[in-house]
C-alpha cells in the first residue's frame, strides 16, 4: 500500500550523558516530530533494520543478515528490555521472499537484540510492543562486513515485499552516524582475555564474562566515558566524529543515488568515520526498501556532531 521511512541514530548515552549536547533540544524535537509522524502514519507493520553490540550475535556464528521470527530485547545501557511484538508468520514470509529474490538471510526463533534496535523502536513507536515489528539484523560490528551493494539489494527486496503486503509499512533504520566505540567493543584479541572470550563465545567459554558482567562492564565504561568527554580526555577526533564524511553520506542518501554506495571503500570510511559508520548499512537497507516500494527521496531532519553522547547524530525521513 505505502511505506514510510525513518533513519535515526542511537546511543547508549542518549539518556544518561554527563553533559547536555549543544543541540540537545533540536535532537529531541527531531525524535518527537518523527514519532508523531509515525503515529499519524499508523503503520500496520514495522520492518526494523539494526545491528548488535555482542549482546545477541557473536563471532562463533556471525551472519551477514538475520531475520527475527521472535525477539527479546536485553536490558543494556541505552536500551529497553522486553519481548518484541513479532508477527512470526509475516517474518517467515519475509525470509521466503528474500530467498526467492536471491538473498539468503539467517533466521532466529529466539533473537536477542540490544539498544541498536530497542532504543529506536521505543523512541519512534512508543514501546516495544505498540506495533508489530520484524527485526532484521545486519552485521555492522566486525569483519567481514557485508558489502554495501548486498545491503542495498537486500533492502530493495524488502521494499518489494512491503509493497506486496498492501499494508502501511514503516521502514525503520537505527544506527550511525560517524563514531568509533572500540573502547567498549575492542577488535578481536585486542581486549582483555575475558572480553575477547565473550565476543567470541557469548559466554560459552569458561574464561568468558557472563552476560550480567558484560552488561555491567558496558554500563560502567560508558558512564566513565561520558565523564571523560566532559573533562576533555576524549575528543570528537578520538571518537572519529566526522561531519565531512557524514555529509557525503547524506548527500548520496537524500538524492536517492543509492547504487553509488556500491563503490564506497568500507575500510576507508571506517578510517575516517569510525567503526560505528558501518551501522549506516541499516540506513542503506531502509532507504533502498523505501525507494523500491515507490517512496519519495529521504529528507534530512537533523544532524549534529554530539561528542557528549559519543556520536554524530542524524535523523532522516521519507514519505
Amino acid at each position: 500500500m505505502t511505506t514510510s521511512l525513518v533513519c535515526a541514530s542511537h546511543s547508549p548515552l542518549l539518556h544518561c550523558y554527563a553533559q547536555e549536547p549543544k543541540d540537545w533540544d533540536a535532537l529531541q524535537q527531531a525524535y518527537k516530530d518523527r514519532a508523531e509522524a509515525v503515529k499519524n502514519f499508523d503503520p500496520e507493520l514495522v520492518i526494523a533494520f539494526g545491528s548488535d553490540h555482542f549482546n545477541g550475535f557473536f563471532l562463533k556464528l556471525m551472519p551477514a543478515f538475520c531475520v527475527g521470527i521472535s525477539a527479546t530485547a536485553t536490558e543494556d545501557i541505552g536500551g529497553f528490555s522486553g519481548e518484541l511484538n513479532v508477527p512470526s508468520d509475516a517474518a517467515i514470509d519475509v525470509v521466503n521472499f528474500l530467498r526467492n529474490n536471491d538473498i539468503d538471510p539467517a533466521t532466529s526463533n529466539n533473537m536477542t537484540i540490544d539498544h541498536a534496535f530497542s532504543q529506536t523502536i521505543h523512541e519512534m513507536c512508543g514501546s516495544l510492543t505498540e506495533k508489530p515489528v520484524i527485526p532484521i539484523f545486519i552485521n555492522c560490528i566486525c569483519e567481514p562486513f557485508v558489502p554495501f551493494r548486498r545491503t542495498r539489494l537486500m533492502g530493495e527486496a524488502i521494499g518489494r515485499y512491503a509493497k506486496s503486503t498492501n499494508k502501511r509499512v514503516l521502514l525503520l533504520a537505527s544506527g550511525g552516524m560517524s563514531h568509533h566505540p572500540r573502547r567498549y567493543y575492542p577488535e578481536i584479541d585486542d581486549g582483555p582475555t575475558e572480553v575477547n572470550a565473550w565476543q567470541k563465545s557469548g559466554g560459552d567459554d569458561a574464561s568468558s564474562l557472563s552476560s550480567e558482567e558484560w552488561i555491567e562492564r558496558l554500563e560502567e565504561m560508558h558512564l566513565e566515558g561520558a565523564e571523560m568527554i566532559v573533562r576533555g580526555e576524549r575528543t570528537a577526533a578520538d571518537m572519529r566524529l566526522n561531519e565531512e564524511a557524514d555529509k557525503r553520506f547524506l548527500e548520496v542518501l537524500t538524492k536517492s543515488k543509492l547504487n553509488q554506495f556500491d563503490e564506497w571503500d568500507q575500510h576507508q570510511l571506517i578510517k575516517e568515520a569510525g567503526i560505528g559508520s558501518m551501522e549506516l548499512q541499516t540506513w542503506i537497507a531502509a532507504a533502498s526498501a523505501h525507494q523500491s516500494a515507490g517512496g519519495e527521496p529521504p529528507v534530512l531532519d537533523f544532524y549534529s556532531v554530539a561528542p557528549e553522547i559519543g556520536i554524530a547524530a542524524g535523523v532522516v525521513h521519507g514519505d
